[in-house]
């Protein structure tokens, strides 16, 4: 699948029943659009399974009810939902995103409760997100933004308007040749990169910042069970921007990123190392068994 993504070939669920892809849209004055009332969840499918599906499923509501939003459809329902749409367009290898948002409605304020939520379900082929960086290491920029306070926005919920600062981060590192950029948090600390979380290797032992202040990924909590199993030893706590240049190995983790190894963050430089390459190839097993 190739072009603007509002010009496709292809079929998206949109509020309960499957619609032509360039005829799944929303009216301009549609609440999320002007007020970032939007949740969703990024899902990769293997053989025509996707990924720790449920979980998606439920965090989706998990981070709806963060923002006041209750999705009309149940867990159950999302899950039919996705496999319906992966079989319209003939999809067994897949990325698929689901979003709820609050739409046009009564109101047009900041307040939108009387405005319906509502549920859409779209799926494509989607590559490897960093490209060749799974063979020889991302590089990436570190942000001039930082991952705010919980005491300010529900940062545990996958929220659009959350990652306001990921894209324009984004937009800053690719200008610099990067492929993504890595967030300090409120505090100082290391936190994650635009859209994936953040590990390191040091004297055979994994370093992986606190989830606190920022989204404890699916992918990196699957992560951290696989190096468990290996007995290899996992620190999760805050990690101080000088740090960095003692650590080894490095490498990012999310549904769209997978397992991708870190070559550079900013003046520092990490090796592709075997427990980076390790996790990378058994990550790779494990979605596709």
């Amino acid at each position: 699948m190739a072009g603007a993504y509002n010009d496709r070939d292809g079929t998206i669920w949109m509020n309960g029943k499957l619609v032509p892809w360039r005829d799944a849209n929303v009216h301009i004055l549609t609440h999320a659009m002007h007020y970032a009332s939007s949740v969703f969840e990024g899902e990769r499918a293997y053989n025509g399974k996707i990924f720790e599906s449920r979980k998606h499923s439920e965090r989706l509501h998990f981070s709806a009810g963060e923002l006041d939003i209750e999705i009309p459809y149940t867990v159950d329902e999302i899950e039919a939902a996705k496999y319906e749409v992966m079989k319209a367009n003939n999809l067994s290898d897949a990325y698929v995103r689901a979003v709820a948002w609050r739409g046009a409605g009564e109101d047009m304020g900041v307040a939108s409760a009387r405005n319906p939520v509502q549920l859409a379900i779209a799926c494509w082929e989607w590559g490897s997100y960093y490209g060749d960086a799974k063979f020889k290491g991302a590089k990436l920029d570190i942000a001039k933004w930082k991952r705010p306070s919980p005491e300010t926005i529900p940062v545990h919920a996958k929220a659009a308007g959350l990652y306001m600062i990921c894209t324009t981060s984004k937009h800053a590192a690719e200008a610099k040749g990067c492929s993504d950029a890595l967030f300090m948090d409120y505090r100082g600390y290391v936190a994650e990169a635009t859209g994936a979380n953040i590990f390191f290797v040091k004297d055979g032992e994994v370093h992986t910042p606190d989830p606190d202040c920022f989204l404890n990924g699916i992918t990196r909590q699957t992560v951290i069970g696989m190096l468990k199993d290996r007995q290899i030893k996992v620190h999760e706590r805050h990690i101080m921007p000088e740090e960095l240049e003692s650590f080894e190995q490095c490498w990012l983790t999310g549904t769209a990123a997978e397992v991708t190894p870190v070559g550079e963050i900013g003046t520092y430089n990490f090796e592709v190392g075997g427990i980076t390459r390790e996790i990378a190839e058994s990550y790779e097993t494990l979605v596709r068994s």
